[in-house]
């Protein structure tokens, strides 16, 4: 299964659609009853003090509080004046069973504060626009100062002063420990320092048609079992012949690591014969693979384009340590319309427009920003569109790397799952690359390559992680693809909601 990314216009059609199906109060009354479990589950025991704002996510915070208060704990309630009809009728509610609400400000959140364990953020939601409200900022400040007195802090949806659709944090925001989101993640959930802002996310599944978030969401982000079911399987009568042959082309005096690691990733992604060509001597980092200088690479490539299809191989990586002559050379392989996957110096500007429906581009946030001639912070601050914006320029696939990687198709887009921090460090992306070229050549197509190697290479990063600690590099993660391999294609499958 995959969970829908959610912008917040998708939101807001979603809960229009609950409220015509007369379902919103008991979405409200779901959202609200796991808030009230996750407090229970992760700070079982003093007092709670919950903030509602007067909308939707205030609603929230009030279903909270009763429930918390049912169950036997100590509740504080300091609220916003109510606008949203359900925040009204579960002021009231809460009131009914004995609860009671105060106003909010600065000066009561900061009394409050002094004895409560756990503080629940229901003051703003996933339809906050920046610039925030002086009074509203003076309040997240006063919370985020009791946070460091250690107020453990769970926002419902997203903490207060966030941007649902930036990677960024835009002014005063709340710093949470935990958040509870509904239904899908936010891009804000995802990316960034807005994301280490939300803490360890929740997702809570509500009872929504799976063809509306089809309709609405911005992207999917599949599971492991998904991606796993798309891995290629041998067959008994398999051979080297049959279980793709992958040219690495790349590396030029100084950058010969950059290919060699890419062929690395080819060999343990399950290419049966990887063969490096470049204008450099290339170390060869296992025996199995195999590597050919080449004086003149260009003409190398040309005489194989001319010489048909039978000559070539099934899948190419091209760039790696390429140097200046990546472009010219990346046109040769890109004439010749077989699955490619281009990265490093043959991602150039001059490069749009050449490509086919085959291909599979894999910038970093600095090449993706080279490639549109923005700022690397506009690529950042909101991966989603910049991934949309070169597949649009690029054609193809396109694999906006970081974390988590983004995979565009034209109409399409996805999110990847895991990884971990030590994998920020030389050498990761080549390997990915050969990691992708590998699945090509064994019969995938470039989109589910593209979102199966993203993901295959992360949970091989997870495994490496386990052994090495923080710091890793790219040989290690490369030696750990065939666990990840096993582990995808043995993950669960997964229900979207959880009270089927």
């Amino acid at each position: 299964m995959s969970a829908a990314v959610l912008t917040p216009d998708a939101v807001r059609a979603i809960d229009g659609r609950l409220e015509r199906a007369g379902l919103l109060d008991p979405a409200m009354e779901i959202a609200g009853l796991a808030v009230a479990r996750a407090v229970q589950e992760r700070w079982p025991s003093g007092r709670v003090l919950l903030l509602a704002g007067g909308g939707a996510n205030g609603g929230d915070a009030l279903v909270a509080a009763r429930h918390l208060l049912a169950a036997g704990r100590e509740v504080t309630v300091l609220a916003r004046p109510a606008t949203h009809p359900l925040t009204r009728l579960n002021r009231r509610r809460l009131r009914a069973v004995g609860g009671e609400v105060r106003p909010l400000t600065p000066a009561t959140l900061g009394r409050a504060a002094r004895d409560a364990a756990v503080l629940v953020d229901g003051l703003l939601g996933t339809g906050f626009r920046p610039p925030l409200r002086d009074d509203l900022a003076r309040v997240i400040g006063a919370l985020n100062a009791a946070r460091a007195r250690d107020l453990n802090v769970l926002a419902i949806d997203l903490p207060s002063g966030l941007d649902a659709m930036r990677a960024d944090v835009p002014g005063a925001a709340v710093h949470a420990d935990v958040t509870v989101t509904f239904i899908g993640p936010k891009p804000a959930q995802l990316f960034g320092d807005a994301a280490a802002q939300c803490g360890e996310v929740r997702t809570v599944p509500l009872p929504v048609p799976a063809a509306w978030l089809q309709d609405v969401q911005v992207a999917a982000r599949p599971d492991d079992a998904t991606l796993g079911a798309l891995l290629p399987v041998r067959t008994a009568s398999a051979h080297k012949g049959t279980a793709g042959r992958v040219w690495i082309v790349g590396g030029h005096p100084g950058t010969v690591g950059a290919p060699a690691l890419a062929g690395l990733g080819a060999l343990r992604a399950g290419a049966g014969l990887v063969t490096v060509h470049s204008a450099a001597d290339v170390p060869l980092v296992t025996p199995e693979l195999m590597a050919q200088r080449h004086a003149d690479l260009r003409t190398f490539l040309t005489s194989t384009g001319l010489t048909g299809t039978g000559a070539r191989p099934d899948a190419v990586a091209i760039g790696m340590g390429l140097g200046p002559e990546a472009p010219a050379l990346a046109r040769e392989v890109l004439d010749w319309e077989i699955p490619t996957v281009l990265d490093a110096d043959a991602l150039q500007p001059d490069l749009c427009g050449y490509g086919h429906d085959r291909c599979v581009w894999t910038p970093h946030p600095g090449e993706a920003a080279r490639v549109l001639g923005v700022p690397t912070p506009e690529v950042t601050r909101d991966p989603l569109a910049a991934a949309r914006a070169l597949q649009d320029r690029l054609g193809g696939v396109v694999v906006l790397k970081g974390g988590p990687s983004v995979v565009a198709r034209a109409g399409d887009l996805s999110v990847s799952r895991g990884g971990h921090p030590g994998m920020a460090s030389a050498g990761m992306g080549d390997t990915l690359c050969g990691i992708l070229a590998a699945l090509l050549a064994q019969g995938l197509d470039p989109w589910d390559a593209a979102r199966a190697g993203v993901r295959l290479h992360a949970r091989a990063g997870e495994i490496a992680a386990v052994r090495f600690g923080y710091g890793l590099g790219a040989t290690d993660v490369a030696h750990d693809l065939g666990r990840a391999w096993a582990d995808l294609r043995a993950a669960p499958l997964t229900g979207v909601y959880a009270g089927v």
